[in-house]
């Protein structure tokens, strides 16, 4: 369909503008919500890959990401009504005492333009509101972000209260942050980690279906 493949461009190219118009467009004509999202996944997919590749860095993945959200807040409520389901439901927030969330936003747009429904309790976030969201959205995945080495506790700390509150059997934990490394995930008794909004993506699929 060229409507899709105009999207599949406007994605990439970070045409918010366009991106809009095309998803008005093709619902206009008659084309399935969960069609459209089975463009922006693709789409968001070779983001990462540039990204990874070094071909796109932050600001460029920031304006894809703007671009898959003015898509799927046209297509949104449509998957609502039709009682479509997501890949998943992520909680997302950068951890208590860290207040940095640009790297913690860009992995929930890639989260979402990956067909994840996504809460995103923004920075500065206490344990109990994460077992509180996730509770309450009945999300089977929580990503923890921090951009400081002192508030990496702070995960180990959420990771414990999601212990103690009997909810860690129910969900998968994966953390990330640029002080962040797989060998502290391990030591914190978290599920992954990642260290790029793409791997981020891949790993959520993977722990949802595990």
């Amino acid at each position: 369909m060229p409507d899709l493949e105009k999207l599949h461009a406007a994605v990439i190219e970070g045409d918010w503008k366009a991106a809009a118009a095309v998803t008005h467009a093709a619902i206009a004509r008659g084309v399935a919500p969960l069609t459209i999202v089975g463009c922006l996944v693709p789409a968001m997919d070779e983001v990462g890959r540039l990204f990874e590749c070094e071909e796109y860095f932050v600001p460029e993945m920031l304006l894809s990401a703007r671009a898959m959200k003015a898509s799927m807040e046209i297509v949104r409520p449509l998957l609502a009504a039709a009682g479509a389901e997501p890949v998943g439901r992520v909680v997302i927030g950068t951890v208590k005492g860290d207040l940095h969330d640009i790297g913690k936003n860009l992995v929930a747009s890639m989260l979402e333009g990956g067909g994840f429904e996504v809460i995103d309790l923004g920075a500065d976030v206490a344990p109990e509101r994460f077992i509180e969201a996730a509770t309450a959205r009945h999300a089977n995945l929580v990503a923890l972000s921090a951009l400081l080495t002192v508030t990496m506790p702070s995960m180990k700390t959420t990771v414990d209260a999601f212990q103690a509150a009997g909810l860690r059997e129910q969900v998968k934990i994966m953390v990330g942050g640029a002080p962040v490394t797989q060998q502290y995930a391990d030591a914190i008794g978290a599920d992954g980690y990642s260290e790029s909004a793409a791997g981020a993506v891949a790993l959520a699929r993977k722990l949802v279906v595990v």
